[in-house]
């Protein structure tokens, strides 16, 4: 019977081949809605575990997640850097690394921080060492720079025209082992070295705090001075005071998780916030729930509107096989043969179109994914989850259910009719 089946459907190739396109591509854009979606919720959260508690100036909580964390480039304002003093010498922490954003190399953002965030982030360096001078600088593991090359930064972004610094050129002195985080795009140096290019060495060099102020608004007021020279080889110093500058963002550490929940609720208040940037993108994954169910409701609606398209053009065939049905039924072919074969070729077409359609579910998946971390660096794992087992045993329900109503039709046709037809 099978035998039949296939020389049939090679018969009719054409038509086959239309059916199983338009089955594969209604299932693939359900397999890419739900893969990607997962993808993306896997990607942000691996990325974010490495951030327990992350401090800023008072304003948007999810801003300062995507700028701190996922290294977004967006003005965020300045807090006291008084702050920063009180979080390194709290007993609660672990550590507290300030970040400072501003200038890009190639592309690539260069951050300032601390050696500790470097160790957090990448416990094993996958060559070199953590920087000790304030020109040397460690770059993730996508950055294309070997040890000892020399960065020149750029003031804001490649795109946009900013001038190159000429007052330090950092040296490479180690890489990161991969992360899966944005910071693999990064190139990393001493704070103190940001704070002393952009004019903002501590209130000892000047007599106006930036806390408060956004990047933009300090950086129009560094334009009013001259940009100081770096010593290269002065050595790195991560004590931290009242005078520290104002400073976007820290990344803490917290040494336990009560500890964590104590400090978040001591730093929310008027001029700072405290987030855990879990926190924030189970609020971001809730506006994400709503667009994939969204383009669920789409794809599944494309799904109804084939499988109809596909029921109308099955049955005007087996209208149009009258005289092919009926010369099986004049030869003694049984009845439950007949419908055998035609629900046995429906069946078929379905399958192979369910199965093109998750490889290409996959592949559109795996696209995109690939798309995104080019652009973010944060790794978007691809993968079924066993949730996916109990939708892939609906559509066969389906696909069984669908394809017998076409063949119990040819019970109505007989043999006589049909010849005649």
């Amino acid at each position: 019977m099978m035998s039949f089946i296939l020389a049939d459907l090679r018969r009719f190739k054409g038509g086959a081949l239309a059916v199983i396109v338009l089955i594969a591509l209604s299932v693939a854009l359900s397999v890419t809605v739900t893969l990607q979606e997962r993808a993306v919720r896997l990607g942000s959260a691996r990325a974010a575990e490495k951030f327990d508690l992350l401090v800023g100036a008072a304003g948007s909580e999810t801003q300062l997640a995507l700028s701190a964390v996922f290294l977004q480039p967006s003005p965020l304002p300045l807090m006291s850097g008084a702050v920063l003093a009180k979080l390194a010498a709290d007993p609660r922490v672990d550590f507290a690394a300030p970040v400072g954003f501003g200038d890009s190399e190639a592309g690539h953002p260069v951050v300032g921080t601390t050696t500790a965030l470097i160790s957090a982030l990448s416990p094993k360096l996958a060559e070199g060492a953590l920087f000790t001078r304030l020109g040397d600088a460690v770059v993730g593991s996508d950055v294309p720079k070997q040890l000892g090359a020399e960065i020149k930064p750029m003031h804001g972004l490649s795109d946009i025209g900013g001038e190159t610094h000429t007052e330090i050129v950092y040296k490479v002195s180690g890489r990161m082992a991969p992360t899966g985080t944005a910071w693999d795009r990064a190139i990393l140096v001493p704070i103190r070295a940001v704070w002393q290019l952009h004019g903002m060495a501590g209130e000892q060099d000047h007599d106006h705090d930036h806390a408060g102020e956004t990047p933009e608004a300090a950086a129009s007021e560094e334009h009013d001075h001259e940009h100081a020279h770096v010593d290269a080889d002065a050595a790195i110093d991560e004590q931290f005071d009242a005078e520290t500058p104002g400073i976007p963002a820290v990344l803490i550490k917290p040494k336990t998780i009560a500890d964590a929940y104590r400090l978040r609720q001591d730093y929310r208040g008027k001029t700072t916030l405290a987030v855990f940037p879990a926190e924030v993108l189970t609020r971001l994954y809730a506006t994400l729930g709503d667009a994939r169910s969204l383009l669920l409701a789409i794809a599944i609606g494309t799904q109804v509107i084939v499988i109809a398209a596909i029921l109308l053009v099955t049955i005007m065939h087996i209208g149009a096989r009258q005289r092919q049905i009926g010369a099986l039924r004049a030869f003694g072919a049984p009845r439950r043969s007949v419908v055998a074969i035609v629900w046995g070729e429906l069946l078929l077409l379905f399958l192979a179109g369910f199965v093109l359609g998750i490889l290409l579910g996959y592949a559109g998946a795996q696209l995109i994914s690939a798309s995104l971390t080019a652009t973010t660096a944060v790794r978007m794992p691809v993968e079924f989850a066993r949730e996916d087992i109990s939708l892939a045993g609906w559509f066969m329900a389906l696909a069984v259910l669908v394809s017998i109503l076409p063949a119990l039709l040819t019970l109505r046709l007989s043999p006589a009719r049909a010849l005649k037809a």
